[in-house]
């Protein structure tokens, strides 16, 4: 945040700062002051007119009335007067004086902690109670733009991004080279994109629509699809997160797959899709699901044992002996 100078309101009585040594009057909101000069050669010089705080005779000096209580000049800084902040010495009455956050200042006090310049008519930041002009604050504390190696001021807009700082009019897209603002952007190496040319550039694009992958998508085969885009070949359902097949390199979910290319098992005649209990056996132009493997008689599991065929049937040792000896 910055600052400009204020001129004080002068201690806890005077309100206004007295600039001319010679100021007729002014003005206070609960108390009149009036600065004078008391002459020799009253009509009667038996009446006297004394400071109410010393009891100092007033005559031929100049004086400040508070209240209607007049007091000499020395009384009144002593009084009324704040105390500078930076040299710790009174504020005259007839000084200009500063203020900034309860603090009063000599005008020629109030300077640049840094470089030591006048703040008095200059914008100023505050940095752990120390006062710092502009140019020593910008220098000190704030970013400065990776794009165009200058300051970033302070109050600007300006924007940041893994501790790099850029003005807002400075952080442009590398392709199009038009300012991305608040946009979502995608960085790339040192170079940062809109996401309209990082699709153009570099996204890959779907196989089946042909439009670029901005997240996700499914890949397959070296090729890539939009979720959406990746169905079956047969009944069009989406294929991700699915079971799936392919002929050649066309996709199918199970059921199509099944219907239309699977092989039969010759003891279920189901189909023998490869999922599930993908495990079969083939012998010459048949082919059985492993749990369907057995003995065409007696029905014991021949999956890892000896077999004879007869005919359409499959038979075990057993079976096949008894069948000889009939």
């Amino acid at each position: 945040m910055h600052f400009t100078f204020v001129e004080v309101e002068k201690g806890s009585a005077l309100r206004r700062i007295l600039t001319c040594q010679y100021l007729e009057s002014i003005l206070l909101p609960e108390k009149s002051c009036k600065l004078q000069e008391v002459n020799q050669g009253l009509d009667n010089m038996s009446d006297r007119f004394d400071c109410g705080e010393c009891k100092e005779s007033l005559y031929g000096r100049k004086y400040i009335q508070v209240e209607d209580v007049p007091h000499c000049i020395p009384c009144y800084d002593r009084l009324y007067a704040n105390t500078c902040q930076e040299c710790k010495e009174l504020i005259a009455h007839n000084a200009r004086e500063l203020f900034y956050e309860d603090r009063h200042y000599h005008e020629h006090c109030f300077r640049c902690f840094r470089c030591d310049r006048s703040l008095a008519d200059e914008p100023f930041t505050s940095q752990e109670e120390a006062l710092l002009c502009n140019d020593c604050y910008c220098n000190e504390f704030s970013s400065k733009c990776v794009a165009c190696d200058k300051t970033v001021m302070p109050g600007s807009k300006k924007l940041e991004y893994e501790g790099s700082a850029w003005h807002e009019n400075c952080f442009v897209c590398h392709g199009c080279e038009k300012p991305i603002g608040a946009q979502s952007f995608i960085p790339d190496k040192d170079h940062y994109y809109c996401v309209p040319c990082y699709e153009g550039r570099f996204a890959p694009r779907c196989s089946h629509c042909k439009k670029a992958l901005a997240t996700g998508g499914v890949s397959y085969k070296d090729e890539t699809w939009h979720k959406e885009c990746f169905v079956c070949t047969g009944c069009k359902i989406p294929l991700a997160g699915q079971p799936f097949t392919s002929q050649g390199d066309t996709p199918y979910c199970v059921k199509c797959f099944s219907s239309i290319y699977a092989q039969k098992c010759a003891s279920c005649n189901s189909p023998i899709t490869g999922f599930g209990e993908g495990k079969y056996i083939s012998f010459q132009d048949r082919q059985w699901h492993q749990p369907c493997f057995k003995c065409s008689r007696c029905s014991v599991s021949l999956v890892g044992a000896g077999f004879f065929p007869d005919r359409d049937q499959i038979l075990c040792g057993d079976c096949n002996n008894d069948q000889e000896d009939q």
